[in-house]
């Protein structure tokens, strides 16, 4: 096999904001493998939180080359399996890598990859469509830009969390799911939570930081609302450790390394008694179809992330008012677009065009 990629930077629809910080432009690295003249692709957004930026996936990607090259590809887990020691410190570059080989094997088996592991796409659930902290006449014009989507993902974090849900709600009947992203304290939370269950909010997702154990049990026992585990639950080892303290989990590839283990962590949720979310990042259509191929195996998606930007690298799976619409393609059904190449540069990595 080939490797290439390429360089991206994408600009967001709106100032996409959660309670760590503002993104106006999101870096993105999109990997190709390239075995006998068909190409799949996978993608490593730039996540500092995680350890996850650009310049650190491009080196772990150089230091996997020399296995890569001397693979062909037969079999995505064994491929994954080959790279785990060489990549374990990195697995947005493991994640981006995967992805890939499904891609390519889809393509090489000229099928889906959903169809490859036997599931139904009209078993998909749908994903919801986020809705950054901004001032609430902001954030409620950005609901009317996607009008009719069964589920709308809503970041706080904020002084007026609970004003920004009573204004959201005269504006639609849709479900509500809350995403604090580790801002609240456990005093908050458990007050939190009493205080929107009214308001049709159907799960909290990481109300506290993944250190406040104490916190996560104390919410966990008196909670009317099912609490989903994103910055407390990131490789296959947590999903054990989260069971305890939460009702759900939120599987990232590039969090835990790429469909490979998403798999895995999704079966280990299911004998655990653990609702299953799969989300995303800021990311292009090459991440977000590659996460996709997972719906039918979830409870919850939040999959919008190319729906969050004013660019994109690729034509993949869409949504149709939260409803997955899968294109003909095979793989993970990627189409990457020909003007890639003129967001930045491609080059494989031995630094030739």
């Amino acid at each position: 096999m080939r490797i290439r990629f390429y360089r991206c930077h994408l600009r967001t629809r709106h100032p996409f904001t959660i309670a760590r910080g503002t993104t106006t432009i999101q870096a993105t690295l999109i990997v190709e493998l390239q075995e006998d003249g068909i190409s799949g692709y996978g993608e490593a957004a730039d996540v500092p939180f995680y350890g996850a930026t650009i310049d650190s996936t491009v080196a772990a990607l150089r230091r996997a080359e020399p296995e890569i090259r001397r693979r062909r590809l037969s079999d995505p887990a064994e491929f994954w399996e080959s790279l785990r020691d060489t990549l374990h410190d990195r697995p947005a570059a493991l994640g981006a890598l995967d992805c890939a080989a499904y891609d390519l094997w889809g393509k090489m088996q000229h099928a889906p990859v959903w169809k490859l592991w036997g599931l139904d796409p009209r078993e998909a659930c749908p994903t919801d469509y986020t809705i950054g902290i901004d001032t609430v006449d902001v954030m409620v014009r950005k609901l009317h830009e996607f009008p009719g989507w069964p589920v709308y993902k809503i970041k706080l974090g904020t002084e007026h969390d609970l004003a920004i849900i009573r204004a959201l709600r005269e504006h639609t009947d849709a479900a509500f799911r809350v995403d604090a992203n580790c801002a609240w304290t456990a005093e908050q939370a458990v007050e939190n939570v009493f205080a929107l269950e009214p308001y049709g909010v159907e799960l909290v997702e990481q109300p506290l930081p993944p250190d406040d154990r104490q916190g996560m049990e104390r919410l966990r026992a008196v909670s009317p609302l099912p609490i989903i585990a994103d910055e407390s639950c990131r490789f296959e080892a947590d999903v054990d450790r989260c069971a305890p303290l939460f009702h759900g989990i939120n599987i990232k590839l590039l969090k835990c390394g790429g469909l490979t283990p998403a798999r895995r962590m999704i079966d280990r949720a299911r004998q655990l008694g653990l609702h299953v979310m799969v989300g995303c990042f800021t990311e292009s259509s090459v991440g977000i179809s590659a996460a996709a191929q997972l719906l039918p195996l979830l409870d919850y998606a939040d999959l919008d992330g190319a729906l969050l930007l004013a660019d994109d690298t690729a034509d993949g799976v869409r949504f149709d008012r939260g409803r997955a619409c899968y294109p003909n393609v095979d793989g993970c059904g990627i189409t990457l677009r020909e003007d890639l190449a003129d967001l930045e540069h491609g080059l494989d990595l031995d630094g030739n065009p």
